[in-house]
């Protein structure tokens, strides 16, 4: 544990104790709610009705709310938990109408009520209920959704957050481990939130923490059109949750799913890995009332196993694979009075892992194991001020603490000027077993004895290619998240104009802790080949054949201290919704400002810099101020029919994910690793450290990278159970920033070598450096000849049509859609490393880094994200007999590649040097079909007690299409895919609720 974290839990406590105390005299909200608007008419001739209570009573809000329509007969209740509601409408002659609707997370549900005044008393008695709200946001200009439990819960989804995106329209469907599927931006621009807290991970903005489905109640989408209401800055799609809570009666459940290993089809592909793979999960919950009508609460537990036996790989015997996880959750929702409403919540996650990344050709000690913590502490609130205003308040705070650390240990420690043991490099480190060249003599006679004492054995005859030794690196890397808002809200009546006016405040800090080791000499290579002294005018040459590469961290010869990186970000917002008769008007501006700090430096005024180099020393790396980030947000709807409306937004963000803070930190140099060679016999011959890209300064009036979104659309309310929506979008993103060489543009352009492959084009860019005064800068401070620069004519263009449609009725839901997109640029942040599924620096990839990697190098194509053609369908079914069936189904394009090849360029690396033009060529198109079958059985008083079966079949027809295809031309397996869709796997459940 961190200096950071010893005394977090001390902290919180108290900050909580002293906010719960201080709530009465402060009353504030928060945003994790509903809302239900419309208007009270005489159904006679439309004419609005003035002065009518409208008062909403439901199971998840202690007490009630109530309001009073306006003179325009119009009505707003904020801030409502989503659930099911009964609205009482009290005429302003005493008689009263009932209606019930369903408040969605972070919707607005309307409910125009036509109020006849010739009714008899019977038929005012009458309950009108209007069904379900639907899951399409028809109501305003963007393009937003919800999800409830009902949903999810029926269909065949899975038990991870990140399972539900498959539901989205017009998102990717991808089974991608870490990076976020793309919609119009790249996959690290997507924000995840649960109960309104960020859980993308800091710096990089991909879905690596794991919160489950299990506590989710409903799902929020903003997939485009966002106003400045939320601090949406995501470049990408966000997605918001919120938590299940207690009610007045009290529930409970238990569960437990398996996936057995006989269940699963055989998989198509060959693979050097064998394994039978057991999953089951665990989930208990209780919630109910600690005071009725006042004080309610919800507990959890969760504990999903991963188990791999029966490993086998070219070595032979595996470790087994062992995955664990125990996950709490508590929360309270409190209202002391009907105007105030409290949240809060806390959630805990242990997870531990061994007998990982072992690869197919890597010797069983090579295992690795893991453990990680996640903690999420929450604090809402939300006062209703009036009938036409209202506050909230949020604090949030989350840590994300992560230990990866090798199975085995080593038994020799590095030691500068220390010999290395040939004879025990199984043990010593993590040693990569070469291979027989055939045209080399030299190399071949002291690669063989290595090949037969390491080697993996094949038909009897051992094989180079091989990996032995125990994982090379210990890695402590931990984030945290705390940030807190604050909002207001009033609805103001001007003639025939009423503005709902919001004001909001939000700040966030953001930490990285990072510290790496290696376990024993780390990894170990064998060479052949000659070494230059530097030091050395003349430059006598050194024959060297074995080199280990320990982190400087591992060495005491080096005082490394760990790296802190940090950035902080503000963002106020504006927003006016104006409605005029049959027109809705959005005006809003949201203004954001980030400090990226690094470690290393100190100010020195007397530096030509302004810096002097100061190892552990925070400093401000760079600054975006609230003048260059300013977004804003227009939109306009018009109901121009009673069940149609057209709507059009423009927005423009400025995506807050970047990993610069660390990536162009001064002393992440400090954190690579030693080069050491040796001789033939393990003698040691020359040590230095392995030359670094960070140390980087930013070019002076970079603009931040943006993105500009434009949309139209219709809404169709085609009856009282189908909902449609139909949308055109476009999204152009520009000024993006890498990490480049300050004299790229000269260096590598046709003028300063006209004969060479891949040249800068004629009038691309001007030939100038980035930062003129680099190496006056370098003389003082030291720091990479790369630095952060806004890239020339980077951007990416997204086009998309989407249709979608929504069918609800008694025992049926259904919703389809179908998106076509084009997805064109230079800049492709999602296909820049060599399996690209990893969190890749953001500003700081290999993108722009040299030859053969620049944007004129056949970059300008069709990006990894895009998918022309995308359906997807699924729905439920309520049978007879308390039962329901529900199915999923996606068809989208294949994946877009290209061939890689370094050697027109120079070099011997073909990673991310392309030699056709991105996105010329494309995986198979995949579909697939999951299914699912439920079954209750009710006993008890009032059939109070349930037990359910649940079967959920995924991939039924067993399509185990290959994507992300080897791109590499020199490699033996070019063209095939590396990764495939899951093959058809059952799980079976069982769960008594009551």
């Amino acid at each position: 544990m961190t200096y950071r974290n010893k005394n977090r839990i001390t902290a919180i406590s108290l900050f909580i104790t002293a906010l719960l105390a201080l709530m009465f005299s402060m009353p504030l909200m928060a945003q994790q709610t509903g809302s239900i608007g419309g208007k009270v008419t005489n159904a006679a001739d439309g004419s609005p009705i003035a002065g009518v209570t409208v008062e909403a009573t439901g199971s998840r809000l202690p007490g009630s709310r109530s309001t009073t329509t306006i003179n325009n007969g119009d009505f707003q209740l904020p801030l409502l938990p989503p659930g099911d509601y009964t609205l009482k409408f009290t005429l302003p002659d005493g008689s009263e109408r009932n209606v019930a609707t369903e408040v969605l997370l972070q919707q607005r549900t309307t409910v125009n009520l036509p109020v006849d005044l010739t009714a008899t008393a019977a038929m005012m008695e009458e309950v009108l209920v209007t069904g379900a709200s639907p899951l399409l946001e028809t109501s305003g200009s963007s393009l937003s959704g919800a999800i409830d439990s009902t949903t999810f819960d029926a269909l065949p989804v899975g038990q991870e957050y990140r399972d539900l995106i498959k539901l989205i329209p017009g998102v990717q469907y991808s089974q991608d481990s870490i990076r976020g599927p793309s919609a119009g931006g790249n996959g690290q621009d997507n924000t995840y939130q649960f109960d309104g807290v960020d859980v993308s991970l800091p710096l990089f903005g991909t879905l690596s923490t794991e919160p489950s489905t299990h506590d989710i109640d409903q799902v929020s989408v903003v997939k485009g059109g966002a106003t400045a209401v939320g601090f949406n800055r995501s470049g990408g799609f966000k997605v918001n949750t919120i938590s299940k809570s207690g009610t007045n009666e009290w529930h409970g459940m238990i569960s437990y799913q398996l996936q057995d290993p006989s269940w699963e089809a055989d998989r198509d592909y060959e693979s050097a890995q064998t394994f039978d793979q057991e999953l089951d999960w665990t989930v208990a919950n209780l919630s109910g009332p600690i005071i009725k009508d006042k004080l309610f609460f919800y507990v959890s537990y969760y504990a999903p196993t991963v188990e791999r036996d029966n490993r086998d790989n070219a070595y032979g015997t595996v470790p087994n694979y062992k995955q664990e996880r125990d996950e709490y959750f508590g929360k309270i929702t409190w209202a002391p009075i009907d105007s105030l409403l409290i949240d809060a919540s806390y959630r805990t996650s242990d997870s531990e892992t061994t007998g990982e990344s072992i690869s197919s050709f890597e010797s069983p000690e090579g295992a690795e194991g893991s453990e990680a913590t996640l903690d999420i502490a929450i604090i809402e609130a939300n006062w209703i001020i009036s009938d036409n205003s209202s506050a909230y308040f949020k604090w949030t705070d989350f840590k994300n603490e992560n230990i990866g650390r090798p199975d085995v240990l080593a038994t020799g420690q590095p030691a500068l000027g220390a010999s290395l043991d040939l004879s025990s490099l199984n043990s010593i480190g993590h040693f990569s077993v070469p291979n027989l060249r055939g045209d080399d003599p030299i190399w071949d006679a002291g690669a063989a004895p290595l090949i037969a004492q390491y080697g993996y054995t094949e038909n009897g005859v051992p094989q180079g290619g091989g990996v032995v030794g125990p994982a090379p690196d210990f890695n402590e890397q931990n984030f945290y998240r705390e940030s807190w808002e604050i909002g207001y809200d009033i609805s103001v009546e001007w003639g025939s104009w009423v503005h709902n006016l919001h004001f909001g405040y939000h700040q966030e800090e953001i930490e990285e802790f990072l510290l790496r080791s290696s376990n024993g000499w780390g990894n170990i290579d064998y060479g052949g080949g000659t070494l230059y002294d530097p030091d050395d005018g003349v430059q006598p040459e050194f024959a060297w054949w074995f080199r280990a590469t320990p982190y400087q961290t591992s060495l005491a010869e080096y005082g490394v201290p760990p790296i802190r990186s940090y950035v902080e970000t503000r963002n106020i917002e504006i927003n006016d919704s104006i409605v005029w008769g049959d027109w809705t008007f959005n005006v809003g501006v949201l203004f954001s400002e980030d400090i990226l700090y690094g470690q290393g430096l100190k100010a020195n005024p007397n530096n030509l810099s302004g810096f002097e180099a100061s190892p552990g020393t925070k400093y401000e790396m760079h600054k975006e101020s609230f003048d260059d980030m300013i977004q804003p947000r227009l939109g306009v709807n018009w109901d121009f029919a009673e069940t149609m409306s057209a709507f059009a937004n423009y927005a423009r963000y400025y995506p807050s994910a970047s990993s610069l803070a660390r990536a162009a930190s001064w002393d992440r140099n400090l954190h690579s690793t030693i080069d050491m060679y040796f001789d033939a016999d393990g003698n040691p011959i020359y040590a230095e450290p392995r030359a670094s890209s960070s140390g980087k300064l930013f070019q002076e009036g970079i603009d931040p990278r943006h993105v500009d979104e434009y949309i139209i659309g219709l809404n169709w309310q085609a009856t009282d159970n189908l909902t449609t929506r139909i949308h055109y979008r476009n999204r152009k993103q520009r000024d993006m920033w890498e990490d480049t060489f300050n004299w790229a543009l000269e260096t590598y352009s046709c003028t300063n070598e006209p004969t060479r492959f891949g040249c800068m084009p004629a009038g691309w860019a001007p030939e100038e450096p980035y930062i003129p005064e680099l190496n006056d800068y370098r003389a003082e401070i030291g720091g990479s000849s790369f630095v952060i620069a806004q890239i020339p004519r980077a951007y990416t263009d997204y086009d998309e049509i989407g249709l979608e449609a929504e069918w609800a009725g008694d025992r049926w839901f259904l919703q389809a859609s179908y998106t076509w997109s084009r997805y064109e640029g230079n800049f492709d942040q999602d296909n820049s490393t060599t399996t690209n599924d990893a969190n890749v620096f953001i500003g700081s990839s290999f993108i722009s880094d040299g030859r053969g990697r620049m944007l004129w190098n056949f970059k300008d194509g069709t990006l990894k994200g895009d998918r022309p053609h995308q359906f997807k369908f699924y729905g439920y079914y309520d049978l007879g007999w308390n039962a329901q069936v529900g199915a999923y189904f996606v068809y989208q394009s294949g994946q877009p590649w290209e061939t890689w090849d370094g050697r027109p360029y120079g070099y011997s690396s073909s990673t991310y040097r392309f030699i056709e033009q991105a996105g010329s060529r494309r995986s198979d198109d995949h579909y697939q079909l999951d299914i699912n079958y439920t079954q209750n059985f009710y006993f008890g008083a009032n059939d109070r007690y349930a037990v359910q079966l649940r079967a959920d079949l995924y991939n039924v027809f067993d399509n185990q299409t290959g994507y992300n295809i080897n791109p590499f031309l020199t490699s033996s397996t070019y063209g095939e895919p590396r990764n495939y869709y899951n093959p058809r796997r059952l799980q079976l459940m069982a769960k008594f609720m009551f």
